[in-house]
């Protein structure tokens, strides 16, 4: 895949989609920023990072036999490859949080954003947004943050990370329109960050309860227990989970 390197722009997910002219029939590009001034992440928030010290590139991938049913299967299939991509490097206690945080001794080391663009019933083209913090020592403000640095004690090389990351990225891509659907999320499932242990979660209404994640479903609502025997499904915006 070509990898394309600027130094300063707003959102590398609103590059790629410049990219975009409408064709199905294009090659896949990653570009990759060295400062992003206006880096998107989920429910609208921003992506900080330090510039010079991370990873922040969003793919343009083109889709051939994608049904937009599967659009949560797609968004796995990036978290998973992520996933392996951190562990091969040796990043220890990896999860992934609900539906695409990258979590590491339970500190937030990156995220992902998907911006699909659909015809029809198809997925024709995705915007894959991954951000990661690699080098970055200070996250003030944010207790919750921290990066592979601050995790291992290593340095890390940002171009040779991302090479490795993107090859596994695209690995899983190239397979994704005949792949199990179970195999995915039985594997999105077994990494997933407070699995079968009793968490907190509020609602869009600000009102907390507690309750046990059990799964995704294939549309990417999230499981949860909510009283012995009792379950029930969530979309992104319903609920959040908190740490």
């Amino acid at each position: 895949m070509r990898i394309i390197k600027v130094n300063a722009i707003d959102s590398t997910n609103s590059l790629a989609r410049k990219f975009y002219e409408g064709k199905r029939d294009f090659e896949p590009v990653c570009i990759r920023a060295i400062s992003q001034t206006n880096g998107r992440g989920q429910r609208g928030a921003n992506w900080l990072s330090k510039p010079g010290d991370n990873l922040t590139f969003s793919i343009l991938y083109p889709q051939k036999k994608l049904n937009i049913s599967r659009h949560f299967l797609l968004s796995a299939s990036v978290a998973l490859a992520v996933h392996r991509g951190l562990k091969a490097e040796g990043i220890p206690d990896l999860k992934l949080k609900w539906p695409n945080d990258i979590l590491s001794a339970k500190f937030k080391i990156g995220g992902i954003l998907i911006e699909n663009i659909i015809k029809a019933e198809d997925i024709v083209a995705s915007i894959i947004g991954v951000g990661i913090n690699v080098n970055q020592q200070d996250f003030e403000g944010l207790p919750q943050a921290s990066s592979i640095f601050k995790i291992t004690g290593k340095h890390y090389d940002l171009d040779s990370l991302l090479e490795r990351i993107v090859e596994r990225i695209e690995e899983n891509l190239e397979k994704l329109s005949s792949a199990s659907e179970a195999s995915i999320l039985e594997e999105y499932v077994k990494n997933m960050f407070r699995l079968d242990k009793v968490s907190v979660f509020s609602t869009a209404k600000d009102s907390h309860f507690n309750g046990i994640i059990r799964g995704v479903t294939m549309e990417g609502k999230l499981n949860v227990e909510i009283e012995e025997g009792v379950f029930k499904t969530f979309h992104l915006k319903e609920i959040q989970l908190h740490y």
